[in-house]
């Protein structure tokens, strides 16, 4: 059944998870690869962007919560690519030189997922979604 047949399809909610649903599909083949979740790669590539990053910028950054980035944090300092520094109350992030050496695969997944959805939605349409979806989004509460 094509979504725009369900009887739910004028409901904001049921429309964006389902979108949400497939995107995730489309992004967890492409970073298999690297054997990570979306959200580990993206938070792994800041870290190897921002050396030192505190965990508040990455909430702030990928719009998660900070449950959740300490979760995705304990999973990457459990695959050796993150290493956590506590002085006081200040929490900085690093990474290893295992995380290091898997920059290139990671950029190659981007990329790769890039290609992935603008060969299903085309260049245009694509675009239009992106900034889309950021408008909208940022219009919520």
């Amino acid at each position: 059944m094509n979504s725009s047949d369900s009887r739910y399809r004028e409901c904001l909610y049921f429309s964006a998870n389902v979108l949400a649903r497939k995107i995730e599909k489309l992004a967890g083949a492409t970073w298999k690869k690297v054997d990570l979740s979306p959200s580990h790669a993206y938070l792994l590539m800041i870290v190897l962007d921002e050396p030192g990053v505190q965990p508040g910028t990455l909430s702030d950054e990928l719009q998660l919560t900070p449950s959740t980035i300490t979760r995705l944090i304990e999973k990457l300092e459990e695959k050796n690519f993150v290493v956590r520094t506590v002085t006081g109350k200040i929490t900085n992030l690093y990474p290893t030189p295992k995380a290091k050496k898997l920059l290139p695969e990671l950029k190659k997944c981007v990329h790769q997922f890039q290609e992935e959805y603008i060969k299903i939605l085309g260049k245009e349409e694509s675009t239009r979604l992106v900034n889309n979806i950021h408008k909208l989004a940022n219009k919520l509460p």
